[in-house]
């Protein structure tokens, strides 16, 4: 590669914006994320300066590899899912500088070098970094795929919030989208 050549960049570091849903779906309301990708990618069209990935458990190499590039979205969306301690199903956006640095069983962006290549890529690369986040219900000790019917729920929410905040002049498949409005409450919740 050339310096200066960004064709064999991968393309999520080549487009002003990416979105990436994080969680493992073998493990309950911890697949969030990875549903939110999906049923954008079913339900929406993505414009072409867009990356949507589902980064499942990968997130960090792929956090990593943007903080390293020489090429690098303008914006960064993290879709994941956490306990807050709030209702379950509820979304709500959150600093990367108050992800909780452990949660256990996760393999997702709230263990410390993850959460600290964020704040990386806000503080030091410039790029504009948020989290949705959907509050899970009690996560399982063993293997259950599947999300729970609060965070099932709150998958097209999250998918509508993130299609009018970060896919501007996007078209429903088969029709013209008209997401609901989104409304904060004064604890950030995103309804």
């Amino acid at each position: 590669m050339r310096i200066g050549d960004q064709s064999d960049l991968p393309e999520y570091c080549r487009k002003p914006t990416l979105v990436l849903g994080c969680g493992n779906i073998l493990f309950g309301d911890d697949g969030f994320g990875c549903a939110v990708v999906e049923h954008v990618l079913s339900h929406h069209r993505v414009p072409d300066d867009a990356c949507l990935l589902d980064a499942g458990t990968g997130v960090r190499k792929l956090l990593f590899t943007l903080c390293l590039s020489p090429a690098r979205p303008r914006r960064l969306l993290i879709v994941d899912a956490l306990d807050a301690g709030r209702a379950v199903g509820e979304l709500f956006e959150l600093d990367p500088a108050k992800i909780p640095a452990v949660k256990l069983d996760d393999f997702s962006l709230h263990q410390l070098p993850t959460s600290n290549l964020l704040r990386e890529l806000q503080d030091a690369c410039r790029v504009e970094v948020r989290v949705l986040a959907c509050q899970t219900g009690p996560l399982p000790e063993e293997i259950r795929p599947g999300l729970s019917p609060a965070v099932e729920a709150a998958v097209p929410r999250a998918a509508a919030w993130l299609a009018e905040k970060y896919l501007p002049g996007r078209e429903r498949r088969g029709g013209i989208d008209t997401p609901e409005p989104v409304r904060y409450s004064t604890r950030e919740s995103i309804s």
